[in-house]
């Protein structure tokens, strides 16, 4: 069972930026060879857009821990959690940052989840992660906390 899964795709602006890799290589290229300049632009377009897709990391709650990218949480050690986006979510990510906390952030995504380590031999505080539905993480990860904290009893 899984109460939230989440994949942190590339915003459409990003796909359409990494396409300046097209000019960028016809223009070095073609005083070789127009053909040349074409078929590099078209390979190098295309891994950028497959390290853009390959790279997106998943945000995910499970009934057992809670997954960012390669980072697991487990449940037990989940202390408070917040959900911020707007102003709110600028300043976690930048005035109130914690320089120890571990992140997972995204610049094309806003919204942000911070998730309380309770942990005291962690070296990081909380855990900043990037989301584009903070409200539904949040509430995941309550619920997925409390059913453990009842089953463990």
């Amino acid at each position: 069972m899984t109460p939230y899964r989440e994949k942190l795709w590339p915003a459409v602006w990003l796909y359409l930026a990494t396409a300046l890799v097209i000019p960028a290589s016809i223009l070095v290229f073609t005083p070789i060879d127009l053909r040349v300049g074409i078929a590099v632009a078209v390979v190098l377009y295309g891994a950028c857009v497959a390290a853009l897709i390959i790279g997106a990391p998943v945000v995910e709650v499970t009934s057992t821990e809670f997954i960012a990218g390669r980072a697991r949480l487990p449940l037990s050690l989940v202390g408070t959690t917040a959900g911020f986006s707007g102003l709110e979510a600028r300043d976690e990510r930048g005035p109130r940052l914690d320089a120890r906390a571990w992140l997972l952030i995204r610049g094309w995504i806003d919204p942000v989840v911070k998730v309380d380590v309770t942990d005291a031999a962690d070296p990081a505080p909380y855990w900043l992660v990037s989301t584009r539905h903070p409200e539904s993480v949040v509430a995941a990860l309550q619920a997925a906390t409390s059913a453990a904290k009842h089953t463990a009893d």
